[in-house]
């Protein structure tokens, strides 16, 4: 019996078989080496996901490389194999954890926000006054601007930790429902999983893409 419902987004709790942090890198163990072999199906489909990402970003971008691309891709990769991963029975969630989910939000953050203020630093001051803002609110809108500006980091990390554990959670609560039920109930309860299971792989591409465009939003204003 589960002493603690928070317990299975703790890495050190575990039924014995807990992958913990090693999940971080689990996926890539996981595709056969023969996926990655020139023109095969794998390799053309990460393709063709890079270049459809490519293709969003150069809307953001006014000058966008293709190296841009790769790096935001294999963000976007990584983020995903982890979150899809985390739904897989003795495989700890890592993008279910702050530390993990700050730690790539905070270095890029970091990189693009700096970079700005060292080499477009007048940029960067006009961008804290929304053009038309009346003398009066103007002490107002640099603070809001600013403190908008440093909490971007966190708001990334924190939309991704809270969507892997809020889906994780309400799996965890249906399942401990099943026990002691008819069968007709129970058979409810095992479809009802399977459709919050594919809900959440959803859930997974989905804050993956959204934690990927933002990054490339706030860098493009840079």
């Amino acid at each position: 019996m589960m002493t603690n419902l928070f317990s299975v987004f703790d890495p050190s709790s575990s039924m014995g078989l807990s992958m913990n942090w090693v999940s971080l890198i689990l996926g890539m163990f996981l595709i056969p080496f023969s996926k990655w072999v020139i023109n095969s199906r794998w390799v053309i489909m990460m393709e063709l996901l890079v270049m459809k990402l490519y293709s969003e970003m150069k809307v953001l971008f006014s000058s966008s490389s293709k190296m841009v691309a790769v790096i935001f891709s294999a963000l976007f990769l990584f983020i995903m194999f982890n979150n899809i991963l985390g739904l897989t029975p003795y495989v700890y969630t890592a993008t279910s954890h702050l530390v993990i989910t700050l730690s790539l939000a905070l270095p890029l953050w970091l990189g693009y926000f700096s970079f700005g203020w060292v080499m477009n630093c007048k940029w960067m001051l006009a961008h804290l006054m929304p053009q038309g803002t009346p003398g009066l609110l103007m002490p107002f809108m640099v603070i809001i601007e600013s403190v908008s500006s440093l909490i971007r980091p966190g708001t990334l990390a924190v939309r991704l930790m809270a969507n892997m554990i809020a889906g994780h959670l309400l799996l965890v609560l249906v399942s401990s429902s099943v026990m002691g039920l008819s069968a007709l109930m129970f058979w409810g309860i095992i479809l009802t999983q399977i459709l919050l299971v594919v809900l959440e792989v959803a859930v997974a591409i989905i804050q993956s893409y959204v934690l990927v465009i933002l990054s490339v939003l706030y860098s493009s204003e840079v």
